[in-house]
């Protein structure tokens, strides 16, 4: 009788068991540290975010899994390879800014953030988002999925007698709760006629379900994929993103725009691209349609922000990235045509990766403006240049990137491969569609872009540079210049195993 007593990989689940054990640490210590010496939490939580992308580094040598099925090593439940290692980079490389943009935040909310609290939150849910990729099970799967989630309410309305905060965590509340309820009835449902919870057996075992259960699976099928598209914040399932991210700490928002994102999109791809490439005739319509809405929504709801709107920073920010999330659906649709499903799989990683760097990088400049400009309006950005020329520099080599214009190559390039991947797959209508969202984009990033360099209205605002802040703003820039530079790096990273 064979053994049920298994080894851990320890090195393989690294990375979000140090997330985890860091948030633990910081918990218990907030009972002893003294009040003034709070602020030490935070740089304990941004170590230990370092550490863990860190613990990266001796997996890429080759793929590791663990947890795996008695008498059967090759059905596991956690596997690090190359798509794992992509999205827990993004997840605690983007933590790790987020983090560094929190600890300015926490200094100037006046007590109004309990930091013990708020680093055990963020922690918990950096380790749920890193393990979330590497899950080849429904089960783990959902469970990563809610522990990324649930801290994420918290921290959204963790400011103390803040009404729109307190809003804010209640719409995100009640669409990741719906979400998660149809996912979890649609995954029973496949379950139920597959019978089992192991992403590979489930694409076997679909395929040649009883005639009596098709309707069973297929409905379950839908379920999941309705759920995962809450999760990214698709149209119609969007509805929670401006007030969100405006009620949220900024930091939160930033952290919300690309470490839910990143949670949501790898979540989508496992269940589509590996669970489910049996179905691929139903769902890959269903995202080219959830893509196409989703950037033309988006990208319209940020054409229609008023510069002088309280908070139209943040909310174009939000609608942006709306409109990102259309893009990033258009290469997980084109694998349900291609024959190539891998590279398109790649074409969505390369893009999360430019999208995360650039728009941590905005973030962290409308951290800084928010802290002289409490109202955070893109008014407020007018002269910036007169105020402080490297950060408005920054501030526009950002949002070139994100409009996908020179000089920002990076953001050029992932758009280019996200158009290819349309027509490759033949697509072509997605590719029309997608080319004149990029054009409404380039309006309003444009718009905003010119305005850091007019003339100030009256005496240019003075902004101070923090040192966590100085360093947010230097990594991004850093990285998006870098990526700029060598944009084939992106593409040779982002080189997937999941087949």
């Amino acid at each position: 009788m064979s053994s049920l007593v298994q080894s851990v990989d320890w090195l393989a689940i690294a990375p979000p068991t140090v997330a985890a054990v860091v948030g633990l640490v910081v918990l218990v210590a907030d009972l002893f540290v003294a009040e003034a010496r709070k602020p030490l939490l935070g740089w304990i939580a941004v170590g230990g975010l370092a550490v863990a992308a860190l613990m990266l580094l001796p997996l890429l040598d080759a793929d590791r899994s663990t947890f795996c099925l008695v008498g059967d090593t090759e059905v596991c439940s956690y596997t690090a390879d190359r798509f794992t290692l992509v999205i827990q980079l993004l997840v605690l490389g983007g933590a790790l800014l987020c983090a560094l943009l929190s600890v300015t935040a926490l200094k100037d909310s006046g007590k109004r953030l309990p930091e013990g609290e708020y680093w055990f939150l963020f922690l918990s849910s950096a380790a749920g988002a890193a393990l979330l990729p590497a899950s080849r099970d429904l089960a783990t799967l959902v469970v990563a999925l809610e522990v990324a989630s649930l801290p994420a309410f918290a921290l959204v309305g963790l400011r103390h007698g803040d009404r729109r905060s307190s809003e804010a965590a209640l719409k995100f509340f009640l669409s990741s709760v719906t979400a998660t309820a149809v996912s979890l009835l649609g995954i029973s449902f496949v379950y139920a006629a597959t019978g089992t919870l192991h992403l590979t057996r489930v694409a076997e075992r679909i395929q040649d379900v009883d005639g009596q259960l098709a309707t069973l699976a297929q409905t379950g099928v839908v379920l999941t994929l309705v759920g995962f598209a809450f999760k990214t914040a698709a149209v119609p399932f969007h509805f929670w993103v401006p007030d969100t991210y405006v009620g949220a700490p900024l930091p939160i928002a930033a952290y919300l725009s690309v470490i839910g994102k990143a949670v949501g999109f790898s979540g989508l791809i496992l269940i589509t691209v590996v669970a489910l490439p049996s179905y691929a005739d139903a769902w890959a319509p269903a995202l080219a349609v959830l893509a196409a809405l989703t950037m033309t929504v988006g990208n319209v709801g940020a054409l229609r922000q008023q510069s002088t709107r309280a908070y139209s920073a943040v909310r174009l920010l939000a609608w942006s990235s709306v409109g990102q999330a259309g893009y990033l659906l258009v290469p997980i649709a084109a694998a349900g045509y291609s024959d190539d499903p891998e590279k398109s799989v790649g074409s969505t990683l390369a893009y999360a990766l430019m999208y995360g760097a650039v728009n941590l990088g905005a973030f962290a400049v409308a951290a800084l403006v928010g802290r002289a400009r409490r109202l955070n309006r893109v008014a407020d950005y007018r002269g910036l240049y007169a105020a402080s020329p490297l950060t408005a520099l920054l501030m526009g080599f950002f949002l070139l990137c994100l409009a996908g214009l020179p000089p920002g190559v990076i953001g050029l390039f992932a758009k280019v491969t996200v158009f290819a991947a349309a027509v490759d797959a033949g697509l072509g209508w997605l590719a029309v569609v997608m080319a004149v969202n990029v054009v409404i984009a380039l309006v309003y990033y444009l718009r905003w872009t010119a305005l850091l360099f007019r003339a100030p209205e009256g005496e240019a605002a003075t902004h101070r540079l923090p040192a966590p802040l100085t360093a947010a703003l230097a990594l991004t820039g850093v990285l998006g210049i870098a990526l700029s530079s060598a944009p084939q790096l992106v593409l040779r990273f982002t080189d997937t195993g999941l087949f």
